[in-house]
């Protein structure tokens, strides 16, 4: 679940009918003349000025009339005037990533179906620009041990006079339900990546008269648990072991990847003491790679197929005993000093009341591999320190709305078995799978296409014949990067 590494040596496995629109609800469009007031605003991510608004919403639904926090809301109007009334709502990853960090799937995945709805994001409560849950980077974070780091953590947990119960996925749905009200709209389509998905699931079933249809990329399971997802993991860099051996020129460049991969482990493991110069300062450096770090690094790589392709150049190298190109990419993947970076205590907030407690010793016994374990180790003794009480798990209700689910065949947390299994709790749901794509679809060749296909007639069945089309990225050799 996008599950962008924050901490990386403790989370960084952490990880959208008919062709006629529904006309707005009298109520709605009485509703539209108090709309929040929106003002021009300009974010990264989108090289335009945008709409942006606060909605208040309840604290704590049970106690409507205590505490309110805002939501942020960023609207990107339909380039037409005659643009249809059902907009698409659009739902980070995470948990823990806020819709104005993905702006920019405005021109890659949803710059077709601008043409003809408004796209709203919506930074989930605790996230982003709407209160974000966030602890502050230690400084010199990646020379830290993991302990250190954890110690900080539960430090800044412990800083923080937060009802941290209040931030549940439940309560995340009910907040979309209330942006759709504030802003007028009457059914609307939802377009929910990675985490995204399970909200995206969560609001259909709990509004069902108010969705229209659902774009789910990445989709993870309703039974899905995110700290298990080691089998997942394995599965994706087995697959790409397998590739570098049909690979001509990566199995000659790299003859022993799976016996080199084994070392490195085992020396991680352990705890290797490593004394570089800094990729970034060029600076002597002596610090720890430790099991947490190394497979942490490793994991994330795999979310992208082109990322992924890198990998036994970065193995080869560091087995050869040059780490930097290994430590540069872990450090873009530990660098949460930016804003977008994921709202950590959000996230923990969310898997500490609905996964963990759902982490039975079966089910990690079942899904157990390197590349999740720390976390999976060492989630349950965070969330001691969150103190959220467990949400119970539900068996779903079937979804009603049209769905289209998207899976990538190299996905390492929402593999395209996790959409299978959600579209069983579905009534008319056509799933595609795209075999060069990891976790995440929708921007990707003609998927932008496609998109705007479903949303105009969700009930048809998809022509998706191109996503074959969608190439594997080349293997890197060498320093100079991948092959032509």
């Amino acid at each position: 679940m996008k599950i962008r590494p924050v901490l990386p040596a403790l989370l960084a496995l952490l990880w959208s009918a008919s062709a006629l629109a529904a006309p707005v609800a009298p109520d709605l469009a009485a509703a539209a003349a108090d709309k929040p007031a929106a003002r021009s605003c300009h974010l990264p991510g989108a090289e335009e000025a945008l709409r942006c608004l606060s909605v208040p919403v309840p604290l704590d639904y049970a106690k409507p009339n205590a505490d309110t926090l805002k939501l942020h809301v960023t609207v990107a109007p339909a380039f037409r005037e005659s643009a249809r009334p059902d907009p698409l709502f659009v739902l980070a990853g995470g948990p823990g990533q806020a819709g104005s960090d993905v702006l920019m799937l405005l021109s890659a995945a949803f710059k077709r179906v601008r043409a003809t709805r408004d796209i709203v994001f919506i930074d989930q409560r605790g996230t982003g620009l709407s209160g974000k849950l966030d602890c502050e980077s230690p400084p010199n974070e990646e020379l830290l041990s993991d302990s250190e780091i954890e110690v900080a953590l539960r430090s800044c947990i412990a800083s923080k006079n937060i009802p941290f119960a209040a931030y549940t996925t439940a309560a995340a749905a009910r907040d979309i339900e209330q942006v759709r009200k504030a802003l007028g709209y009457g059914k609307i389509n939802v377009w929910g990546g990675s985490y995204g998905t399970r909200l995206g699931q969560a609001y259909a079933r709990a509004f069902p008269d108010s969705v229209r249809s659902l774009v789910l990329d990445g989709v993870a399971a309703p039974e899905q648990v995110i700290p298990a997802g080691g089998r997942d993991g394995q599965a994706a860099l087995d697959k790409l072991f397998a590739q570098c051996d049909a690979d001509a020129a990566c199995h000659k460049a790299y003859p022993n990847l799976r016996a080199e991969w084994d070392t490195l482990a085992a020396r991680a493991e352990a705890g290797l003491k490593l004394a570089i110069a800094d990729p970034r300062t060029a600076q002597p450096v002596t610090f720890t790679m430790t099991g947490p770090r190394f497979f942490g690094t490793v994991h994330n790589i795999l979310y992208s197929p082109a990322d992924a392709r890198r990998l036994p150049f970065l193995l080869h190298s560091a087995y050869q005993g040059r780490w930097e190109p290994f430590i540069a990419r872990h450090n873009i993947a530990g660098d949460f000093a930016s804003d977008a970076s994921s709202a950590i205590l959000l996230h923990l907030a969310v898997v500490c009341a609905e996964d963990v407690p759902r982490m039975t010793p079966a089910l990690m016994k079942e899904d157990a591999s390197m590349l999740t374990r720390p976390l999976a180790d060492r989630i349950p003794n965070l969330c001691k320190t969150i103190k959220v009480p467990a949400v119970p798990y539900a068996e779903p209700a079937v979804i009603q709305a049209p769905a289209l689910l998207l899976s990538g065949a190299l996905d390492p947390v929402t593999p395209p078995r996790r959409a299978e299994s959600a579209a069983r709790r579905m009534r008319n749901a056509q799933q595609l799978v795209v075999a060069n794509a990891g976790h995440g679809v929708s921007q990707l060749g003609c998927a932008p296409r496609l998109l705007r296909d479903f949303l105009d007639r969700p009930g048809s069945p998809l022509d998706a014949k191109c996503l074959s089309e969608i190439p594997a990225p080349t293997f890197q050799l060498g320093s100079a990067g991948p092959q032509p």
